[in-house]
């Protein structure tokens, strides 16, 4: 009976488990951003390339392993004639240290660890592009949506015209010729279904791989969504400055130069170097000795300094060509940013007037027209024209709307890039 009733159970319980099973998640447009944020792989890659410099600048401080050797020191070649033992020579052991720079190996350090902020600030400029290309795809699905319903809607109206013809032909009311017509209008109309259905999987796949999930995973995106523009309180060159990515990688980059051209003047500083020799002579006659030897280098020399005084100076003109790189871009950033903000204004008031006033007439034109089609007042030509009209103003004002979205999105690029 125990088994029986487990057995009862689970067949009463399959139903609910199927149907969890087959409701996909939600995501809505921040998850999905938050998502590609930590998960994405490339973005992963460059903090472990900053991290890699942390750790290359600390090998930049340590100093060169000693050398040990071990020989002979003046021992005479086999079968040549000795005049006294202390002629045959010794044995020698040789320490040789370099002594760097200290303040050479930390003017590097420095250098190094500059370039881990370079990457941290590429890894803004990548996610701010990723982000944008989110928002492109998700606007696309949430319009590819808004189609689909609209078609579907008008596709009842249509179907109900191919009744109508189906039941008034064999009265000869009307035309074998209305019913192909009507059959075809069907079929075109969910041609358009369908693009609209292939657009959405694109979106999906491409979603999926920028926040490193299998391509094929199923979601559905938050439909009550609306994209609005919110401008910019105010667009100047300062501010561009503090907000875009791009602009602090490149102050990163500068920073990084200078402290190169630090660490390339800091070359005229000399090394050092120690060396220790012992001797044990071969014979009992002679002590056994040792010299030690300390060395300095010069780099101040001509033909050694001026590798590092060109290298620095032509830096410096890189590093003022990058200011003036920079201060273009901001320049051109403002201007455009400007023309966008006028531009999306625009179009909310032209898809606004479309909205509320074009597509409210055409919706009346079709309804009389339907009406008095059904009263046999009309024919059915005419009505599909009314019909196909409101279509397209339908699809057109959501085409603009898309275009609307995606102005929206390339602004907040422009604007945090």
């Amino acid at each position: 009976m125990y088994i029986i009733k487990k057995i009862l159970w689970i067949l009463l319980l399959l139903p609910f488990y199927t149907i969890a099973q087959q409701r996909q998640p939600v995501l809505s447009l921040d998850t999905i951003l938050q998502r590609i944020d930590r998960n994405n792989l490339l973005l992963q890659s460059y903090g472990l390339k900053a991290e890699s410099y942390k750790h290359t600048a600390k090998a930049a401080t340590a100093w060169m392993a000693p050398m040990v050797g071990v020989g002979t020191f003046m021992t005479p070649y086999p079968g040549q004639m000795l005049m006294d033992d202390r002629d045959k020579g010794s044995v020698m052991v040789q320490l040789e240290q370099d002594i760097p720079n200290q303040v050479k190996l930390n003017a590097n350090k420095r250098y190094i660890e500059s370039k881990g902020k370079v990457e941290n600030e590429t890894r803004g400029v990548t996610l701010n592009e990723y982000k944008t290309q989110a928002k492109r795809l998700y606007f696309g699905w949430l319009v590819a949506l808004q189609k689909i319903r609209i078609l579907q809607e008008n596709q009842k109206i249509m179907e109900m015209m191919k009744k109508i013809e189906e039941i008034r032909y064999p009265y000869n009311q009307s035309k074998l010729g209305s019913v192909y017509k009507t059959a075809a209008k069907l079929e075109e109309n969910q041609n358009m279904i369908r693009m609209q259905e292939g657009d959405i999987a694109r979106a999906s796949a491409w979603l999926n791989s920028l926040m490193n999930v299998q391509g094929n995973t199923r979601f559905t995106i938050d439909t009550a969504y609306q994209p609005s523009f919110v401008p910019a309180a105010a667009i100047d060159t300062a501010s561009l400055a503090m907000t875009r990515n791009d602009i602090k990688k490149m102050d990163y980059r500068i920073q990084s130069m200078q402290l190169n051209i630090e660490a390339m003047k800091k070359q005229s500083r000399p090394d050092f170097k120690l060396r220790f020799d012992h001797m044990s002579p071969l014979t009992n006659m002679m002590p056994k000795a040792f010299s030690v030897m300390g060395m300095v280098s010069i780099p101040i020399v001509p033909w050694s300094s001026k590798m590092y005084k060109s290298e620095v100076k032509g830096m410096e003109y890189e590093i003022q060509a990058m200011g003036k790189e920079k201060a273009a871009m901001l320049q051109e950033t403002q201007g455009m940013l400007y023309g966008m903000q006028f531009e999306i204004q625009s179009m909310e008031q032209r898809i606004a007037a479309t909205e509320n006033k074009i597509i409210p007439t055409l919706q009346k034109t079709l309804d009389v027209s339907f009406l008095s089609y059904r009263e046999n007042k009309m024919e059915l030509p005419e009505v599909i024209g009314a019909w196909e009209a409101l279509t397209m103003m339908q699809t057109n004002v959501l085409d603009e709307k898309l275009k609307l979205y995606l102005m929206i999105a390339d602004y907040e690029k422009e604007l945090y890039r």
